[in-house]
């Protein structure tokens, strides 16, 4: 039992340290300062959309037994071609090199413009290149070492916020709707579909920590997710509220780096900066770490090995360093339309694996996803071809950005009417 609780800790940290990475730095504070007096509402609709949809992510995993087993209720080929989209957002498309432009806008750029970001990305992704080619210690390097480091840099900037904090709460919220906002940002921070790609990994940290059956397996990991639960709480909790006090100062005009950057300075002087520089590499870092190794994790299983999992490695990590070069707020911008498109069909399969292997029909998982990606895609691509889709804001909570939620379920619901073609239940492992 004691080994159980030490290894979940261990795992919890992890976890926590692969999902706190670039936009978990960047998104509280300008959710709080655009929330006003209802940060808390803002900071409920981020936590729920972030860390409540990637828990629930994490333990239909559990349910299925793997990260595959998710998708595989589709078919095989939409399984794989949903996967593939789902790594290449969270990995060397969108979320890896995110990781490295945040590191050198907050972190470098605010100390020093003497280093070009073409070179401080190669530095970076070499850095990153060297964790990941020790697979096996990946999870216990930023578990055991970097996490703790990280954790105590965030906790003192936030207890100081607090104590002195930067200003008064402003008395009306910036945006329309505070709880869409919220969710909004949440989306951005693509941990829910990174979960589906840590799976991999933290489930091998639990198998080769000696937890071989199914059973120990959840346990372990279920644990680990509480922690990692629990840690992210508090850390977003605090920034969210940073980020309302300075509503005196700034409008959401403001740059996310900026308001970050000037947060910290404010409560702890250029020190301060020093140490949140130190603060927001750890953060990235360790999460590319996790996000480059599941990635060629994942595609080096999917191709039979006959994709080395060490040279996946050198190109996600080439691939990314270019790709970092572009800025935070344009992979942002790029990162919005293309989430909103893979997020729905990725949530409804994810709700439905919670089941288990209790639904039988296999069009249930198709037509339900099926409903919600058409609806998101007629949402998105429609007005970049001239479409009116208005229609669409008449269905329930499209106003939180729901829509797709109502027709996936009718989807849902018709396929289960239809002739029942059995899909073999996902296999433990």
């Amino acid at each position: 039992m004691r080994k159980k609780v030490v290894d979940s800790l261990v795992i919890g940290f992890a976890l926590f340290s692969m999902f706190f990475g670039a936009g978990n730095v960047i998104f509280p504070p300008y959710l709080g300062l655009g929330s006003g007096d209802q940060w808390p509402l803002g900071f409920l609709g981020y936590y729920i959309a972030d860390v409540g949809l990637a828990l629930l992510s994490m333990f239909a995993i559990l349910r299925q037994g793997s990260p595959t087993g998710v998708t595989a209720r589709i078919g095989k080929v939409p399984a794989v071609m949903l996967m593939c989209a789902i790594v290449l957002c969270i990995g060397p498309m969108l979320a890896i090199p995110r990781t490295a432009a945040t590191t050198y806008e907050t972190s470098l750029l605010p100390l020093t413009s003497a280093v070009s970001p073409v070179a401080f990305s190669v530095v970076f992704f070499l850095v990153v290149l060297v964790l990941c080619l020790r697979e096996s210690a990946v999870v216990d390097i930023v578990g055991k070492i970097l996490t703790p480091v990280l954790l105590a840099g965030l906790l003192v900037l936030i207890v100081v916020g607090i104590v002195h904090p930067l200003g008064p709460v402003s008395p009306e919220p910036l945006v329309e709707n505070v709880a869409a906002t919220g969710i909004e940002a949440g989306y951005q921070t693509m941990d829910v579909l990174a979960t589906l790609i840590f799976g991999y990994i933290i489930l091998k940290s639990a198998w080769k920590k000696g937890h071989r059956e199914w059973k120990d397996q959840a346990r372990v990991v279920a644990g680990a997710s509480v922690v990692a639960g629990v840690g992210l709480l508090v850390i977003y909790l605090g920034l969210t509220y940073l980020g309302a006090t300075t509503g005196t100062f700034f409008d959401l005009s403001v740059d996310r780096t900026q308001l970050v950057i000037t947060i910290v300075r404010d409560l702890l002087g250029q020190g301060g900066m020093i140490l949140f520089a130190v603060v927001v590499a750890l953060a990235c870092l360790t999460t590319s770490v996790g996000l480059v190794s599941s990635c060629a994790d994942y595609f080096s299983g999917l191709t039979s090995g006959r994709l080395p999992y060490k040279a996946l490695v050198c190109v996600i990590c080439l691939f990314s360093a270019i790709i970092s070069n572009f800025g935070i707020n344009e992979i942002i911008a790029i990162a919005s339309p293309i989430l909103s498109v893979v997020y729905p069909p990725t949530l409804v399969l994810i709700v439905l694996a919670m089941t288990g292997n209790r639904l039988k029909n296999k069009w249930i998982f198709r037509l339900g996803a099926l409903g919600a990606l058409v609806v998101s895609l007629v949402e998105n691509v429609g007005p970049m071809v001239g479409l009116d889709v208005s229609f669409l804001s008449h269905l329930p909570l499209d106003a939180l950005g729901f829509g797709w939620v109502l027709p996936a379920a009718l989807c849902a619901v018709v396929g289960a009417f239809l002739p029942k073609g059995k899909a073999a239940p996902a296999k433990k492992s």
